[in-house]
């Protein structure tokens, strides 16, 4: 009996200590304390990432999204993503059902919200990768590089996030090529696990 209780007891401790990992707002979406904090602003964003010898990423979510959750107690919460992207990435979170105003690469000022549907983003999350300039005449769902729709696990998150940053998408190796020699390399280094 008195086991029973101490089994419960610390079950219930291990769910408190999992559910206060990551903190959620008042939003409902799950919060990164070293996410940007912007006004919105593409072009603005882009130009202060190349400042800042980074790329800008935008992450769109959703309350209650599962799959959010896991790219943030699981993925963004594994040191070894975590300080890749903090140290090559300005990541700005979208709410996809926000109305948080948003100024289009083009300049049209929208919300999160007819952001998202005018880019054609409808899964979340959706993270999305602008150039290192924002391109003139384009709107944020053209100019982007890439595009990962959902959340995959660690080395395809991490590699896609290196990818990018190397520029992969201006030469001859698609992702899936990149993605795959990199795992090559973790498994002669006896790192691959999970995939």
């Amino acid at each position: 009996m008195i086991r029973s209780l101490l089994l419960t007891a610390l079950f219930a401790l291990a769910g408190t200590f999992s559910a206060a990992a990551v903190e959620i707002g008042d939003d409902g979406l799950h919060k990164q304390p070293w996410f940007s904090l912007t006004f919105r602003d593409v072009a603005e964003d882009i130009e202060t990432a190349r400042q800042d010898g980074k790329r800008l990423a935008i992450v769109f979510e959703q309350r209650g999204c599962i799959y959010c959750a896991k790219m943030h107690e699981e993925l963004l919460s594994d040191p070894e993503v975590r300080d890749y992207v903090k140290a090559h990435f300005n990541v700005v979170q979208y709410n996809m059902f926000g109305d948080e105003e948003v100024t289009d690469l083009d300049g049209e000022v929208l919300t999160e919200k007819t952001a998202a549907r005018k880019w054609g983003y409808v899964f979340t999350p959706t993270i999305v990768f602008l150039p290192e300039k924002a391109p003139h005449g384009k709107v944020v769902g053209e100019a982007a590089v890439a595009t990962m729709p959902g959340a995959f696990g660690k080395w395809t998150f991490l590699h896609m996030f290196e990818w990018v940053f190397e520029k992969g998408y201006d030469g001859d190796e698609h992702f899936q090529k990149y993605h795959a020699r990199k795992l090559d390399e973790l498994r002669a280094a006896g790192r691959l696990e999970g995939e």
